[in-house]
């Protein structure tokens, strides 16, 4: 289906981004160009060390550039303070970690209505219990994560980034830290909410057959946009 009449959701323009400092300085993203339509779903592929990871961080916020654009969600996120990308954050863009980053000493359930108590949204604990049975965990709200099998945190996390209802899903190797079967579970269930509400999904994957279920997918080599792939182009196309 032709999305061409859709308003992206993510742009960036000449966006450029150096970290480290001195000799070990690297420049990580070099002039990136990009759209995202709303409601799409986007693969980020590439070699380790291409920057794919940066370029969702500073899609999120959690990067800044040094020069260029990025917009998020219509908020035009190079031009504002460390704490405006933070609100943008809180309310527009959900994340999904690799390595989950729970609060370990949380329960499943104050792991996501912390959050959102944090960015003032009301009956916190009431939509935090929602997300957490919508995902499969009505029976571990009062686990910790310790407690809690790389599945089941990974669930925990996808309640989290879907519970402030964003506008925008980034994940960051969502599958990286699991085994197959459990991957494809989850992989199964980000795909699955993010149809369900009509998110917009990026994500950063080494796994061809996770990238394959995108509508789309970018490729990035040195920190540079090399293309997309040819059959989902080709599919495009005769769509």
């Amino acid at each position: 289906m032709s999305q061409s009449n859709a308003k992206p959701i993510v742009t960036l323009r000449q966006a450029h981004l150096t970290l480290g400092s001195g000799a070990s300085s690297v420049h990580v993203l070099k002039g990136i160009d990009i759209d995202i339509d709303a409601g799409q779903s986007v693969g980020i592929v590439g070699p380790s060390g291409s920057g794919k990871s940066t370029l969702l961080m500073v899609v999120a916020g959690l990067e800044r550039l040094d020069s260029g654009q990025v917009h998020v969600a219509g908020h035009a996120l190079h031009g504002l303070s460390e704490d405006a990308v933070a609100a943008v954050r809180g309310r527009s863009i959900g994340i999904v970690f690799q390595s989950f980053h729970l609060i370990p000493n949380m329960t499943a359930l104050e792991n996501v209505a912390v959050p959102l108590e944090l960015a003032g949204r009301a009956n916190a604990f009431e939509r935090a219990r929602a997300e957490l049975v919508a995902v499969g965990l009505a029976d571990r709200l009062t686990h910790y994560p310790g407690q809690l099998s790389g599945g089941e945190q990974q669930r925990v996390a996808i309640a989290r980034a879907l519970a402030p209802d964003p506008a925008l899903i980034v994940a960051d190797e969502p599958t990286g830290n699991l085994d197959g079967e459990t991957g494809r579970q989850i992989a199964d269930l980000l795909f699955a909410k993010q149809s369900e509400r009509g998110t917009t999904l990026m994500l950063v994957t080494h796994d061809a057959t996770l990238a394959d279920r995108c509508d789309r997918q970018i490729a990035v080599r040195s920190g540079r946009i090399v293309g997309e792939d040819a059959a989902v182009v080709a599919s495009k196309a005769i769509a």
